[in-house]
């Protein structure tokens, strides 16, 4: 296809005769169900946002690009393009590969004609310019296989979606929309945040600086970890369109790109994507992709050095804050000295404004947008929660635990309660007590607590769970909400109180060398290193202790005083 908007376009869906076939097939060649980043490689290699590209690069083209940002032939494209595969079972030079998704759904055959090892330091160094596993890309790099695959690709269909499907369209359709909207010039806004106040005028000056048609085109792939999910961005997007932008001066699109945060090779992948997509400018700010890994204005000046070759120019977006005695916008580097200047980071509102529930103020975003950010990220005290005890056998995690589910619910949280004898009863029938038996029944809990967590609701669990690392892997399911408490009772005051005789069979199991792996005595219990709270009951009495934790969450913001409103 070619249009004026771009130049021709890649296209490598195939016809649905041939589709019938692949599907006829595919159970014969080895299959590969692909992560989220080689996914959204796929849906935009298969439509033309890739273009040149007609497959994930050979070894000559990777090289190429690791060492200079090229192609073999000399072409600009700044980051390798891959397609990671462990050689063997089936993954063999000369057989198709059926690529599916995470439902098994088959969509494409890569030939193989190529699979070569990688250099995962030189990549990283090359492209990155850093082997910092801090850098999000050269984490994801290190957990990849260490070989490539390349060769023909056949594209049965996209990655379905089923959300805002009138909002996705491919590099043709939106080419076609620009043409009958009459644009001649479009600017390019790409985005992985809400807008807000300081964003919407950025956007809107630097189209009307040029007299472009501006496209809002936010990522709605892989962005970086934190960052707020793409249905609450989108939703914002949508209203902020709707209500504040002059109609038919925007369009809002999403593009499933996966960021790499690659600071200037990436806002040169960028531009050559919107060239594709059929945009004559990309509108970039300081810091543009990058995750405190680059100088602020590198991506700038590689757009701006290789403009001609992108066919993308570059508008140069200075950062605006906001000057409150006046009411408005204005660069940063022309701020008078002396004036008051009023701004908000991301971490900021969420910190300082949603998670206490505090209205945001309408000069740092439009009320549609304020709307939809206070009910998508309900302050803390509305969030989900686990509260998680750990300490050995008879310490009082549970007596606290039944306390503190009354006290919860005075402060309007309601409680599901998981305690060691339901769990083994309901979640672990059947396990041992070994330390892989132990392992999984922590994890299943911990498992069941997100689920409950993410939808809002409030967990109480208490159990022993004597290793670290399964503790830590509860409180990565549960994405910051989960508040650890350590109740550390002397294991003497513990053997006091045991009832039913286990700590005297396990030390008489032991004396008898017939060591039975019961947590305290002949195994190890590793204690937490950095608890919300802590708590020995032989100093402290229920109501007490209860009223410890209460006073954390508080502190929190997990409850709320009685009688606060939010203002």
């Amino acid at each position: 296809m070619i249009s004026p908007y771009g130049g021709t376009l890649v296209n490598l869906l195939v016809d649905d005769a041939r589709a019938n076939e692949m599907k006829a097939t595919a159970k014969d060649y080895a299959s590969v169900t692909l992560d989220e980043r080689t996914l959204c490689d796929l849906e935009l290699l298969a439509g033309g946002g890739y273009s040149p590209l007609k497959s994930f690069l050979g070894q000559k083209d990777y090289e190429c690009v690791v060492a200079e940002g090229r192609l073999a032939d000399g072409t600009l494209w700044p980051i390798p393009l891959v397609f990671p595969v462990a050689p063997g079972n089936g993954i063999e030079v000369g057989k198709p590969l059926a690529l599916r998704d995470v439902y098994g759904n088959l969509l494409a055959f890569l030939h193989v004609e190529e699979i070569y090892a990688c250099d995962k330091d030189r990549e990283a160094q090359g492209v990155f310019n850093t082997t910092d596993p801090k850098h999000p890309s050269v984490a994801y790099l290190t957990k990849q296989p260490s070989h490539y695959a390349s060769g023909r690709l056949e594209v049965i269909r996209v990655p379905p979606h089923y959300d805002f499907v009138e909002l996705r369209q491919t590099p043709a359709e939106l080419r076609e929309r620009f043409e009958k909207l009459g644009w001649d010039k479009i600017a390019a806004f790409h985005a992985s945040a809400p807008l807000h106040r300081a964003d919407e005028e950025l956007a809107n000056r630097a189209a009307k600086e040029i007299g472009a048609g501006l496209l809002i085109h936010p990522v709605v792939g892989v962005t970086k970890p934190g960052d707020i999910d793409h249905y609450t961005r989108v939703r914002c997007y949508r209203a902020l369109v709707d209500s504040d932008f002059e109609p038919g001066s925007v369009v809002l699109s999403l593009l499933p790109f996966a960021t790499r945060m690659g600071g200037p090779r990436e806002a040169l992948l960028h531009a050559i994507i919107r060239r594709n997509f059929g945009c004559t400018h990309l509108i970039v700010g300081p810091n543009h992709a990058d995750d405190s890994f680059y100088g602020p204005h590198e991506a700038q000046e590689a757009i701006r050095k290789h403009k001609d070759e992108l066919g993308v120019k570059l508008i140069d977006a200075k950062p605006l804050v906001f000057l409150p005695e006046e009411n408005r916008y204005i660069p940063i580097d022309t701020v008078p000295t002396g004036a008051k200047t009023a701004s908000l980071s991301e971490s900021q509102v969420r910190d300082d404004y949603l998670a206490k529930g505090l209205k945001l103020p309408e000069w740092f975003t439009a009320p549609a947008v304020a709307a939809i950010l206070s009910e998508t990220s309900p302050p803390r005290f509305r969030q989900g929660l686990t509260i998680w005890f750990t300490g050995l056998s008879g310490s009082g995690k549970s007596t606290i635990a039944h306390a503190l589910v009354e006290r919860l619910a005075e402060y309007g949280r309601n409680v599901a309660f998981l305690d060691g004898d339901e769990i083994r009863t309901h979640l672990s029938k059947g396990l041992s007590f070994s330390k892989e038996d132990r392992d999984t029944n922590i994890n299943r809990v911990g498992y069941v607590a997100g689920l409950i967590n993410a939808a809002g609701g409030t967990t109480i669990c208490s159990v022993i769970s004597p290793f670290r690392a399964t503790r830590d892997n509860a409180r990565k399911g549960s994405k910051g909400n989960f508040v650890e408490v350590f109740v550390d009772t002397p294991i003497e005051e513990c053997e006091k109180r045991d009832v039913k005789g286990l700590y005297a069979k396990a030390r008489a199991a032991v004396a008898e060398g017939k060591g039975i792996g019961f947590t305290g005595i002949d195994d190890p219990y590793e204690a937490p290193l950095n608890p919300e709270v802590t708590i020995d009951t032989s100093k402290l009495n229920v109501q007490q202790s209860a009223d410890a934790i209460i006073a954390r969450l508080l502190e929190l913001g997990y409850i709320q005083r009685h009688g606060h409103s939010p203002a």
